[in-house]
């Protein structure tokens, strides 16, 4: 008997529920709410929303709206949008994460209130929709890095305030702030806010240790999603028998040979129906293969 568990702890974060509760309560009174990118980093969800009315729609397009309601998901949005809505007479429905609010305050009062102002870099993905709002705060001049062959953009004898995307590593996080704290200038302030979700970042020891106790991991989440990734690669780091798929449809029948324990999780952005789908699959896929 081939045993198969969907872990507890993954699927949505706070802020994607609240994002996704906000645009079902508005599509269930009117039936049709425009969104400002995709709800989620997840096709299947999106598509269970467009479904009941959500439209997705991007910068470009919401220029031309006028006297509309307009959903900003969880990433946050930078002031532009904000003043973009103004002008439009376009109501905004504020999804954005408290977590991410909350820095992008920290960040726009760095930007504001210090004097001299430092440097401020953040440790993010360059075009994330996250990282859009919090470079907005600082009238973009806020200096994004990757990862450490990217601090040749950072004056090293400028102070510097190191900040970051809330759902990247903490391990990524802390060798950035070890590698600028020992080139920069013995003059220089630096100053380091870990700034990461822990409800995201806590996820990665449960993660690693729900991977190791299962012979197959099967890893659900959507392509475009960064904390899918970041995820992913730690079940595969302990687990060499773990796959990616968006949906149970690209699950290959041969990865259950064999096999006696299968463990199903997912991304933030994961929805729990999608982990649901999955294993009904998995359980459909066993039963053939007994024939």
């Amino acid at each position: 008997m081939i045993s198969i568990e969907i872990d507890s702890k993954s699927g949505f974060c706070f802020g994607v529920v609240t994002a996704i509760h906000k645009a079902e309560e508005e599509l269930q009174k009117t039936g049709q709410l425009y969104c400002l990118g995709d709800i989620v980093h997840n096709s299947d969800e999106v598509e269970r929303l467009r479904d009941k009315g959500l439209i997705t729609i991007t910068h470009e397009e919401m220029k031309q709206l006028h006297n509309v309601k307009v959903l900003l998901r969880a990433h946050g949005e930078p002031p532009s949008t904000y003043e973009l809505a103004k002008q439009n007479n376009i109501e905004i429905i504020d999804a954005t994460c408290p977590v991410v609010l909350q820095l992008q305050r920290r960040i726009k009062d760095t930007y504001n209130c210090e004097n001299p102002r430092p440097q401020i870099v953040i440790y993010g993905k360059i075009g994330h929709a996250e990282v859009n709002g919090l470079v907005g705060q600082t009238n973009g001049e806020a200096i994004v890095v990757e990862d450490i062959s990217q601090l040749d953009k950072v004056d090293l004898n400028r102070n510097i305030a190191l900040y970051s995307q809330t759902t990247k590593s903490l391990q990524g996080f802390s060798a950035m702030r070890d590698e600028i704290s020992s080139r920069k200038s013995p003059s220089t302030t630096f100053n380091s806010y870990d700034t990461i979700c822990r409800q995201v970042a806590n996820r990665v020891e449960h993660i690693r240790q729900f991977a190791s106790n299962h012979e197959l991991i099967i890893f659900v989440s959507g392509k475009k999603s960064s904390n899918g990734k970041i995820l992913y690669n730690e079940c595969l780091d302990v687990n060499q028998n773990s796959h990616f798929i968006s949906n149970e449809n690209e699950i290959d029948s041969k990865w259950v040979n064999g096999v006696s324990s299968i463990g199903i999780c997912g991304a933030t952005s994961t929805p729990r129906w999608l982990m649901e789908n999955v294993k009904a699959r998995l359980q459909q896929l066993i039963y053939n293969s007994n024939g």
